[in-house]
């Protein structure tokens, strides 16, 4: 049986917008439960692709006021990422009241994050030190970029959390990348692993044949829906499958 581990190291060799096609294909899972908003991008693009197990917070670094830095569940959950056995994201939902001024780490967070297993962090508030991000190396999804914060309270560790207009879970598998950020399916991790190759392979074959000139619309949406067929990708109306392409 291959393990999580090398299921990540495979997937990291695709880019997240190939990895959502496969998972249409293969998984019922409608695509708005499990593809992020694009206001969440990255500002690392030269690391990815991001491939790890979802670890989750709230936390709050806009509010004004007088609160003190509250980290002792960051600390906490530096512990449990140093004990499992898999890459990690960390995924921050930013919830304080100003959410154009949250941020959410630095280069400093970043390289303590990055020393007990975590790859990258996802989350809907900014983030600052991209330099530092790069050099660390932690990848970094989020809206943005802002040079301070107010105090740092780190709360609601590991619950679900409603983040990039999906429901993200602890455990959950992030993929990644310049393009976005998706969870996959757990239904379906096995098969794609097994078909995102053939996705690549097909994808090659019908962007070759799209970008002719020599052949009319009709005919290449027959060819697609063809080619969907020999790679095993088709569906009950394969003509309009073609259209995903």
């Amino acid at each position: 049986m291959v393990s999580m581990n090398a299921m990540i190291e495979q997937l990291r060799d695709f880019d997240t917008p190939l990895l959502a096609n496969t998972i249409g294909y293969i998984d019922p899972t409608p695509p708005s439960e499990w593809y992020l908003s694009g206001a969440i991008q990255s500002v690392t693009p030269s690391l990815g692709p991001t491939v790890g197990v979802a670890v989750t917070c709230e936390m709050d670094t806009s509010s004004p006021g007088e609160a003190k830095h509250d980290m002792a569940a960051f600390w906490d959950q530096l512990e449990q990422i140093n004990r499992m056995d898999f890459p990690v994201v960390w995924v921050v939902k930013a919830v304080g009241s100003r959410p154009d001024h949250e941020c959410i780490l630095g280069d400093g967070v970043a390289k303590i994050l990055y020393s007990v297993g975590c790859v990258g962090v996802v989350t809907n508030g900014r983030v600052r030190d991209v330099q530092g991000l790069l050099a660390t190396p932690l990848a970094a999804y989020c809206r943005g970029t802002v040079a301070h914060h107010c105090s740092v309270r780190v709360q609601r560790p590991d619950v679900p959390l409603e983040i990039g207009g999906i429901t993200v879970n602890p455990d959950d598998l992030i993929h990644a990348n310049s393009e976005g950020v998706i969870k996959i399916p757990k239904a379906c991790l096995k098969d794609l692993c097994e078909q995102a190759p053939r996705m690549r392979a097909f994808e090659h074959d019908a962007h070759r044949l799209l970008r002719r000139t020599d052949v009319s619309a009709a005919v290449k949406r027959n060819r697609v829906a063809a080619l969907l067929s020999e790679y095993g990708f088709a569906g009950e109306d394969s003509a309009s499958e073609a259209e995903k392409v």
